[in-house]
């Protein structure tokens, strides 16, 4: 049983599971999958003020909290007792484009070159982490939600808004992997 949780799932197995989670929540419970509102939630609660944007009913949304709790806490049983202390397998092709950058450190789940704190003071670290989280937030509040919530939960419900913003998130996923990274990678 460990053997088999301890691989990675194929595609249209997680992709299956994923996709039943929506309809499931709905029926079940008339409740929408997504993961940012989550932090609105835990301001709701733990920063009581007179901000109309924090002035609802989170309790009504608690089970949500409970769901990235959960998530956070398979992050934390996967990472101690299934992972493995052997490097990522990366394609040859990647790892020798990422050399020509001077990342070449694969032994964790990201390169320590660029998420580390000695990499967090340097140019291309306060651009990635500083103000790659910034615009990550900035972008799921513009939008309304995040890619998950978008992606999986709005699209199934046939949301114009969801088709535009997920249309958006891949566009803007293609101009970053391909002409702004290798900027940023070379700095």
């Amino acid at each position: 049983m460990i053997e088999t949780i301890s691989q990675p799932w194929p595609w249209y197995l997680a992709g299956a599971l994923i996709g039943l989670i929506v309809p499931a929540l709905l029926l079940l419970g008339n409740k929408h999958f997504g993961i940012s509102s989550n932090l609105r939630h835990i301001c709701a609660a733990c920063f009581p003020s007179n901000i109309p944007f924090f002035k609802y009913d989170w309790k009504k949304e608690s089970w949500n909290l409970f769901f990235v709790g959960g998530i956070l806490l398979g992050g934390f049983l996967s990472a101690q007792y299934l992972g493995s202390n052997e490097p990522i397998q990366i394609h040859p092709d990647l790892a020798q484009e990422l050399a020509a950058y001077g990342i070449t450190d694969f032994s964790g789940l990201v390169p320590v070159q660029l998420f580390s704190f000695d990499a967090l003071f340097s140019a291309k670290g306060l651009i990635m982490m500083i103000g790659g989280g910034f615009l990550v937030g900035f972008g799921t509040r513009y939008a309304g939600g995040c890619t998950s919530g978008h992606a999986i939960m709005g699209l199934s419900n046939l949301q114009w808004p969801s088709l535009v913003a997920t249309i958006c998130f891949m566009v803007g996923g293609f101009i970053m992997a391909n002409f702004i990274l290798p900027y940023i990678l070379s700095l």
